[in-house]
């Protein structure tokens, strides 16, 4: 390779990488998309909180609508959810109760407190709800109440 010729490959080299205003601007550039998308990224554990809080307390609703079915009369606000993992042995007792019986566990809401079972219900003929985030009824942003009157 003649000198000439190595002298433009150098040229050339050096002439490919970036400069510092480059860098700068990709910098700005990224800082600005990342101040955009992260806040709505940083919502979707609450979102799926609250989604989880749904459709748990629609799995009870459907369970407690079989309770009904099979035994004529909802579950007492004293037996309370429990009543659809084992039989109750307090107030009145079921004569058709499945061997299993509606569902597996009474889980905690997505927030670890346990639901709330009201029957008679205020809204409804019963009434589930999670306090949210706070553990406290009302409140509003992650701390609303889930309710089973509510849910559509």
């Amino acid at each position: 390779m003649s000198s000439t010729n190595q002298h433009t490959a150098q040229k050339t080299t050096a002439e490919s990488g970036f400069t510092l205003i480059e860098l700068m601007v990709v910098i700005v550039i990224l800082g600005t998309l990342a101040s955009i998308v992260v806040p709505r990224f940083m919502d979707e554990p609450h979102k799926a909180r609250v989604v989880k809080a749904t459709m748990q307390i629609q799995n009870f609703s459907t369970a407690i609508k079989r309770f009904y079915l099979d035994n004529g009369y909802y579950p007492s606000t004293e037996q309370g959810l429990q009543a659809l993992v084992q039989k109750p042995t307090t107030g009145k007792i079921p004569k058709r109760y499945p061997a299993n019986g509606y569902i597996n566990i009474i889980p905690k809401d997505p927030w670890e407190t346990d639901y709330v079972y009201i029957a008679p219900g205020i809204h409804e003929t019963f009434d589930i709800l999670s306090f949210g985030a706070d553990g406290e009824e009302g409140g509003t942003d992650e701390n609303t109440d889930i309710q089973s009157w509510n849910i559509k």
